[in-house]
């Protein structure tokens, strides 16, 4: 990584709070010039993404917004366009087979820059937590924050 290239981490915050994550994945996506640009200026949010697989069984990211490169003409991007996901066959089948249980979704975790230069997006295997779990996750991080809190005063 050459020193003027700055560590680009785009996170979804509330994945892990919504979903209980199983497996996690590491894949590339298919982006075009603009795209990238605005992504090495961190122009993109993964917040409301989720991932789908077509009828042809190519997993594509929708709903994740990549802004407007500042500097391009008519060349631009749609900012909410679907996005190609690359990944092993092997790993595709596995998706696949896993999306057909119920209540079972792939959401984006975090968006970065390889050392290469190349975005990667890794995705987890999720299933949606119910209420009474949110609200455990809740008290285990007031917990945990009371907690580093008196550690803090003892020192």
């Amino acid at each position: 990584m050459t020193p003027m290239q700055k560590k680009i981490n785009i996170l979804n915050k509330k994945a892990k709070f919504q979903y209980e994550i199983s497996d996690k994945y590491t894949a590339g996506i298919v982006l075009t010039g603009t795209e990238i640009k605005s992504i090495r200026s961190s122009k993109a949010s993964i917040a409301e993404s989720f991932c789908e697989f077509n009828d042809r069984g190519e997993l594509f990211v929708i709903n994740m917004t990549v802004e407007e490169y500042k500097y391009g003409t008519y060349y631009n991007h749609r900012p909410k366009a679907e996005r190609k996901l690359l990944l092993n066959k092997k790993e595709l089948k596995k998706l696949k087979k896993e999306m057909d249980v119920k209540g079972n979704a792939i959401i984006p975790l975090k968006l970065f820059l390889n050392d290469r230069g190349l975005a990667k997006l890794i995705i987890g295997l999720g299933k949606g937590k119910k209420l009474y779990d949110k609200r455990e996750t809740i008290k285990d991080r007031d917990n945990k924050r009371n907690l580093d809190r008196i550690k803090k005063d003892f020192r």
